[in-house]
């Protein structure tokens, strides 16, 4: 049997749809349907069944997915176990990240590792919703909850603080803030309420009840740059907001906190160039707590 073809196919039944797997392996549509053809035909069982949402799996397909992932984990224990630590680190490690930590934190630290092991490429993505460690859609994540189904193994990472802010603008134009009384009737800039993927987002639900008004964004870089604009007042990450001088923190009694985890299957965890990524996070992060806080 062709691995390719069934590499090809695990990608298929995790994403659910044929486009998604190419866009994935960097294959076109066609050269995924046409190798799901041969595997199928190799097979002589129909394994993925086509319609206008995406695909599904036959029940020759479960079967084989139970095997192929076996097999995935066995050839993953095989190259963990006997990779030589000398061994330059090469291949790729994804991390997914929420859009706040990957875009002020990880894209400025992965960049030295990337420098030192030219033959690892390291990829920053951001968490979704639909977003699987079990889909293997990341070798390792970060996130506010801490994932507890499947062979995961999870480390606490860091606590971070999460701050109101006005810019100098908005309140020079709109008078001071030092109760909660005074944001009342203020514009709220804030996530998108249907896109929270996850409870510990929404940390702006006690100030909706006092400003009606709202500006919500799905991105918190744009939040960040709609309260500097002094569109209005928003809770920002303090580590991404402090390097901004226009950026004043309000009623900091006010705060809240999330506590970051680094997480990763514990088949992938092991091989050596996950380990060092995962080993790099943790010692960047744990060296500059003070970032968080």
């Amino acid at each position: 049997m062709n691995w390719d073809n069934v590499r090809i196919f695990l990608a298929v039944a995790r994403s659910g749809q044929i486009l998604g797997a190419a866009r994935k392996l960097g294959l076109d549509h066609a050269t995924v349907s046409r190798r799901i053809a041969a595997l199928e035909a190799e097979l002589h069982s129909k394994l993925l069944e086509r319609g206008t949402a995406g695909c599904t799996l036959t029940r020759a397909g479960d079967r084989l997915l139970a095997i192929a992932e076996r097999a995935e984990t066995s050839m993953l224990q095989v190259e963990s176990e006997l990779t030589s630590p000398e061994v330059e680190l090469e291949g790729v490690v994804r991390v997914g990240a929420p859009e706040g930590f990957g875009s002020y934190f990880l894209a400025a630290e992965l960049g030295a590792l990337s420098l030192k092991h030219p033959k690892l490429t390291l990829q920053v993505v951001p968490l979704t919703r639909t977003f699987s460690l079990a889909n293997r859609d990341a070798d390792i994540i970060i996130t506010f909850v801490r994932p507890t189904r499947g062979r995961i193994v999870a480390k606490q990472l860091v606590t971070c603080s999460l701050n109101i802010y006005a810019s100098q603008t908005h309140l020079k134009e709109f008078g001071p803030v030092r109760t909660l009384d005074d944001v009342a009737g203020r514009c709220l800039v804030t996530y998108v309420g249907d896109l929270i993927y996850s409870p510990p987002q929404d940390y702006s639900a006690e100030l909706r009840q006092l400003m009606p008004i709202r500006f919500e964004c799905a991105s918190v870089i744009a939040q960040l740059e709609a309260v500097r604009s002094g569109a209005g007042i928003g809770v920002l990450h303090g580590y991404g907001a402090r390097r901004y001088a226009d950026l004043v923190q309000i009623l900091p009694e006010r705060s809240f906190y999330r506590t970051y985890w680094i997480a990763a299957r514990d088949d992938v965890r092991e091989l050596p160039r996950v380990a060092a990524v995962h080993r790099y996070i943790v010692r960047r992060v744990q060296g500059q707590t003070h970032l968080f806080q």
